[in-house]
């Protein structure tokens, strides 16, 4: 346990994020390929009720958000969903958490640089393939500089962004809306209920950076109100951009034009405002690309300084810049995994992979907070209390479990693999050096009615809650 405490001693991180920048954070992690891509593709497989898949999505990361605000507001640390899971699933399992929340959410971002590059066409349409490539890399060397030295001026960064993005996006629906055509919307459902559900599961992938920013919880200021707040907001703003701005475009792009479509927005601004439009709408897709990208680095790289200060990992992933106040050398190792993304690897598979295991993220979170409950430790206090505890939570891990069905054959066998890859890192270097006992072990000590689980996190818990209400 010394060792532990050593890891951890004289590392601190400034607490200069607000609720903007929580709200920026969160908002700028879902709006890129879901807004700006994906809505051909879910208009070829259900038609303008496509809308409703997109609402429905909305609705089904809703029990994730309370989870992780709960937790968040008990646990206000770096690392985010990787500490939830580590504390209450125990630290083989928290291995796997933590390297599958730091893969996916570097190579999300990485996708969101690949997707500035391919928009950038739509501005510069001589570009080659390897200048495009060269523009996402140089994109990620620019958001490194900056995560690097401030996460203040990153965070703030991001809320100019994501502004200039509402705006752009709010004046195309509000210039949509007015030449619409109503026969578009007829029929509303050729392909039935059946195909709205599946394609619930496909954009859903549009809101999993919701939680991201739950990684750098550690640096934000009164957690226990601008967290749930700033992810409520978020949440509400991107669900009600989506189902306006994919219903304003179906009602003014042709259905054989949209159908299939990887630039739909683009598609319906030209028709609103020709090719000045089309240019508007490209430039807006590469904000979003952006703001994805940015808030993916800073969240991601959270992930192995957590897991470095735990034992998970060797201690370098923790060493925080004396005069900025940053995980640099987390933040270096993030970045450098994502030019190499960018530059050698087709990254379409991958990136399902990235989300299959999001999923599987989801549905420990979920886990974690009843484990938590019910584990019934006398310093697990959250200042904000997920409501309808348990059964949506419940229900939430039966859905997302039929989501990962869905993802297909090649995803989930990847996902098999990185699972043996965490636990040969978990039983080949951090099995030694961890000795803490989860919240699970509380349960089963009150099962048992025996003494099994050390009071470790009894202790942790208290000290977070000590840090957190600058108790003296």
């Amino acid at each position: 346990m010394m060792h532990q405490k050593n890891r951890s001693q004289g590392v601190e991180l400034k607490k200069n994020l607000s609720l903007l920048d929580v709200f920026a954070i969160a908002t700028g992690a879902m709006i890129s390929s879901g807004l700006f891509v994906l809505p051909g593709i879910a208009f070829a497989k259900a038609g303008p009720a496509m809308i409703l898949s997109y609402l429905l999505a909305g609705i089904l990361i809703l029990p994730t958000m309370l989870a992780k605000a709960e937790l968040a507001t008990a646990m206000p640390k770096a690392g985010g969903t990787y500490f939830y899971i580590e504390r209450t699933l125990g630290a083989s399992v928290g291995t796997f958490g933590g390297i599958a929340n730091w893969f996916s959410m570097s190579l999300k971002s990485a996708f969101a640089l690949v997707g500035i590059g391919a928009f950038a066409v739509l501005l510069f349409p001589g570009i080659s393939a390897f200048q495009m490539k060269s523009i996402a890399v140089a994109a990620c060397l620019v958001f490194t500089v900056l995560n690097l030295v401030s996460v203040k001026e990153t965070g703030r960064f991001q809320v100019y962004l994501v502004f200039v993005l509402l705006t752009v996006v709010f004046l195309y629906i509000g210039r949509g809306f007015v030449s619409t055509h109503p026969d578009q919307y007829i029929p509303f459902m050729p392909m039935g209920l059946g195909k709205v559900l599946s394609t619930a599961g496909i954009v859903f992938v549009s809101y999993v950076g919701l939680t991201k920013v739950t990684s750098v919880a550690e640096e934000i200021q009164n957690p226990g109100r601008n967290i749930p707040l700033g992810m409520f907001l978020a949440v509400f703003v991107v669900t009600l951009i989506y189902a306006l701005a994919v219903g304003i475009t179906v009602g003014i792009v042709d259905a054989n034009q949209l159908r299939g479509s990887l630039i739909p927005l683009s598609l319906g601004a030209s028709r609103l405002a020709g090719g000045v439009g089309a240019g508007v709408l490209a430039a807006a897709a590469m904000i979003a690309f952006i703001t994805t990208a940015n808030a993916g680095i800073l969240s991601a790289s959270r992930s192995p300084m957590a897991m470095s200060r735990d034992g998970l990992l060797p201690a370098v992933f923790a060493r925080v810049n004396r005069r900025f106040k940053t995980p640099h050398f987390s933040i270096l190792m993030t970045s450098g995994f994502m030019v190499v993304t960018i530059v050698f690897l087709e990254i379409e598979d991958l990136v399902k992979t990235a989300s299959t295991l999001n999923i599987l993220l989801f549905i420990m979170v979920n886990i974690a907070l009843i484990i938590m409950r019910e584990s019934r430790i006398q310093n697990y206090r959250p200042q904000f209390s997920a409501p309808l505890y348990p059964w949506i939570y419940v229900f939430a891990v039966l859905v997302y479990a039929f989501l990962l069905v869905e993802m297909g054959r090649i995803p989930l066998v990847i996902s098999g693999l990185f699972v043996v890859f965490a636990y040969l890192v978990y039983f080949g270097y951090s099995r030694i050096r961890v000795h803490r006992k989860s919240a699970l072990m509380h349960i089963v000590e009150r099962v048992t009615a025996k003494e099994l689980a050390s009071k470790t996190l009894e202790k942790e818990l208290r000290e977070i809650v000590i840090e957190r209400d600058e108790i003296v």
